[in-house]
């Protein structure tokens, strides 16, 4: 698969070799986006003698890492979700390491010598109907009854200046968010892990994962024999049965613009401030350094199964729906066209955070996965997290409820792809009723609640 992303971070940097043989390794990654880059270079930081490989099936960010829309967001947004899992005063500590994410992946980034055109202009949560206003105010009542401030409310005008489009109505903006080229991103962590001696096999898929007695990773012309095995797979973690049970992989789709910097300033979107709105399938978009207006919509196609196979390569196939949502937000964007589109698997959990554990309770493998559509930020901590567990830390990551393995499980199929996309069904006609200023039926507003968790919460209740 190759995004907009990739394409234009690639260059003219080799593949790294596809393994040949057996080889051995203190550490094996098995994922080459986000999760896995990060989890080897915390790995580096914190034992650096350790020899680590991380297999990657095609390139590095060729999954979600290369796909997504580049939102560099906090958990600030599921406060609730991670007071229920976690309590108070590991929630508080996870809404701060996450509040800090932007800031030291910059730093980070900065001190390698890597540009990811990382802009730290926050992300604004609009509402683009009026059953959307004030959706954000359950969360910031409490953040603030914890004494947490994470998101400064804007007047209407402000928010149609930041966001240069008259079709949102409201917002809040999230000041320690940041906007990222998710290519030149992902291949910055791999030059880096390459740099720090890491070994990386391009082009290598897992066939097999063998537990006993040493974990074994099988692939098409080698193996690797390791003391630990980290699982970074995404949407493609439901390959293996017990992972399968804890997301509902969906689609996300996305369109770009021809570059065109003049059409954006004369919009007013001159900023790289990351917006979205308020639906649960949500619409999200941003401009890039060189001018290109990027959007997406989450909600596209549902894998039974969880098979992810090929059912997200190639161009989307609901571009031209996603352009036309473009163009209502944007309608002076209308005559650059679109030049490019692609699609992701988004691996949705019940509650909408990521689940670590160890796979079958085998204390050598673990897991990360579960991001919900918000990875791009926290899969920075998901190598925290798979770290302290592959280093048996005596932390708080280590022991945190998120590392306590999968918090809750969907139906089996078919009962799961049915269900989902009754759920969507419901879930487009409710949102349809309010883009149209009318009340939805009171059945799909029943369906609706039962989605699992996305990039921000549902709300509870309809207005009045």
């Amino acid at each position: 698969m190759s995004s907009l992303w990739l394409d234009q971070a690639r260059g003219s940097e080799p593949a790294c070799p596809a393994l040949q043989g057996a080889t051995r390794a203190d550490v094996c990654i098995v994922g080459g986006g986000y999760t896995g880059l990060w989890t080897a270079l915390q790995l580096r930081e914190q034992s650096p003698g350790l020899d680590i490989v991380l297999l990657e099936a095609q390139e590095c960010g060729a999954g979600a890492s290369g796909r997504n829309g580049g939102f560099m967001l906090s958990w600030a947004a599921k406060f609730e979700t991670l007071l229920k899992v976690c309590g108070t005063d590991e929630a508080l500590r996870l809404l701060g390491e996450s509040e800090r994410i932007a800031a030291d992946v910059a730093g980070y980034l900065k001190r390698h010598g890597v540009d990811a055109q990382l802009r730290q202009d926050g992300w604004l949560w609009t509402a683009s109907n009026a059953a959307q206003v004030d959706s954000w105010m359950p969360c910031i009542e409490l953040l603030a009854r914890h004494g947490q401030q994470a998101f400064v409310a804007l007047p209407a005008d402000e928010v149609r200046r930041l966001s240069g489009s008259a079709a949102h109505l409201a917002g809040v903006l999230s000041r320690s968010s940041a906007t990222v080229h998710p290519g030149m991103y992902v291949r910055g962590l791999r030059r880096i892990a390459l740099a720090k001696g890491i070994r990386i096999y391009e082009h290598t898929p897992m066939r097999s994962l063998r537990a006993r007695p040493q974990p074994k990773v099988a692939t098409a012309r080698g193996e690797v024999r390791a003391a630990k095995v980290v699982l970074a797979m995404n949407a493609w973690s439901t390959r293996f049965r017990e992972l399968n049970k804890g997301v509902v992989v969906v689609g996300s789709d996305l369109v770009a613009t021809a570059p065109h910097p003049e059409a954006l300033e004369k919009i007013g979107l001159t900023s790289g401030v990351a917006i979205s709105d308020s639906r649960l399938f949500t619409n999200y978009y941003r401009n890039t350094c060189a001018g290109e207006m990027v959007f997406g919509r989450g909600g596209g196609d549902f894998a039974f199964n969880g098979a992810v196979g090929r059912l997200y390569e190639g161009p989307s196939r609901f571009a031209r729906e996603v352009a036309a949502i473009l163009h209502r937000f944007y309608p002076a964007l209308a005559p650059l066209g679109i030049v490019r589109s692609w699609s992701g698997p988004i691996d949705r959990s019940m509650d909408g955070l990521p689940c670590f554990g160890h796979l079958g309770g085998h204390p050598d493998i673990v897991y990360g996965y579960g991001y919900s559509g918000n990875g791009v930020g926290p899969t920075y901590l998901g190598g925290k997290f798979l770290a302290s567990m592959v280093l048996e830390n005596d932390d708080a990551w280590r022991h945190s409820a998120l590392a306590r393995g999968l918090r809750g499980r969907f139906p089996p199929e078919p009962f799961r792809y049915v269900g989902s996309r009754v759920v969507k069904a419901a879930l487009v006609r409710k949102e349809a009723a309010e883009d149209q200023g009318q009340a939805p039926a009171r059945l799909d507003t029943m369906l609706a609640g039962l989605a699992p968790g996305g990039l921000v919460p549902v709300a509870r209740k309809e207005k009045a």
